[in-house]
């Protein structure tokens, strides 16, 4: 009994002894792997370094998509107990640059839109379908000739408007010259004294274009999985400062698997003659209390999306 006892616990020490072995080497013939992966891929990164520095095009873009959807029979613990409700934002950000020695031409496409449903099927006084929320629609246009590595004159057209609601009413339109700083790859900052705001509007008491300086700065970055880009877009107005308009964009998105991944928008806006624009629109009191540039609240503009990201 003793004998076969202690053949017993050396057959189990050996095959012990022998799995410890075999670990042991995989786990040195990972890292052997994994050195050899790392060193090729600084070399890929290296590469496309270079690939980057040539003259020539660079397009590409990413999005955000986030929805929910939801449908309730006799549901009484709520109020309205039978209802289907919903909701589904797309944020899109797109760029097409031809970058030369010479010269560079920038152009960048946004765009945000959401719906919202609240369907109360008991009632036939609410609207069963989804209803347009944030409306953002910018397309920009950059042409630059370069007189330094990080200096250039200078032009700019951009244009900004709502599309599901209210299309061009208002609109923006930026043309301006002026130039453009480039401190650190993928920052631009646009800075252009001479340039005029055209707005287009139906309330023309309100919405007036005006001569003043722009001032853009636009950040675009995709590091791995990860790519961001942040966006503000100013105009000064010299005639009042009631025409000038201010609009911060941020957008974030992060590669889970393949294509996929999550995301993240937000935005800031301070404009008074949209303030002033609404608050005309919805009043209902006495003659002198109508809202005017000068006791209007222009409070600031939010908005933000959160969901499912697509990487073009």
């Amino acid at each position: 009994m003793t004998k076969k006892l202690l053949l017993t616990t050396v057959l189990l020490l050996s095959i012990a002894f022998g799995f410890s072995q075999t670990k042991e080497e995989l786990q040195a013939q990972k890292a052997e792997k994994q050195g050899i992966a790392d060193v090729a891929q600084a070399e890929a990164d290296a590469l496309q370094d270079q690939i980057d520095a040539l003259p020539g095009w660079r397009i590409g873009g990413f999005g955000v998509i986030g929805g929910s959807l939801s449908n309730f029979n006799n549901w009484y613990a709520q109020g309205a107990p039978n209802n289907a409700s919903g909701n589904i934002g797309i944020t899109f950000n797109g760029f097409a640059n031809k970058i030369e020695d010479k010269y560079f031409w920038r152009n960048s496409l946004t765009i945000n839109f959401s719906w919202v449903k609240l369907d109360n099927k008991d009632t036939d006084f609410d609207s069963e379908d989804f209803e347009p929320t944030t409306d953002i629609f910018n397309i920009s246009s950059l042409y630059g000739r370069n007189i330094t590595s990080k200096l250039a004159a200078s032009a700019l057209m951009e244009y900004r408007t709502t599309v599901l609601n209210n299309f061009n009413d208002p609109g923006y339109l930026d043309v301006g010259i002026g130039g453009t700083w480039t401190p650190i790859e993928n920052l631009i900052i646009v800075i252009h004294p001479l340039n005029y705001n055209f707005v287009f509007a139906d309330n023309d008491t309100v919405f007036e274009s005006s001569l003043g300086a722009k001032i853009m700065a636009d950040y675009t970055r995709q590091i791995g999985a990860i790519g961001f880009k942040s966006n503000l877009s100013m105009f000064q107005s010299y005639k009042s400062g009631d025409l000038s308009n201010v609009t911060w964009t941020n957008s974030f998105s992060y590669t889970l698997w393949k294509m996929i991944g999550v995301g993240f928008d937000f935005g800031l806006r301070s404009n008074k003659q949209e303030a002033l624009n609404f608050a005309q629109s919805n009043f209902t009191g006495v003659l002198a209390d109508t809202p005017t540039f000068d006791n209007v609240d222009n409070g600031l503009q939010t908005y933000y999306t959160l969901g499912l990201t697509y990487n073009f």
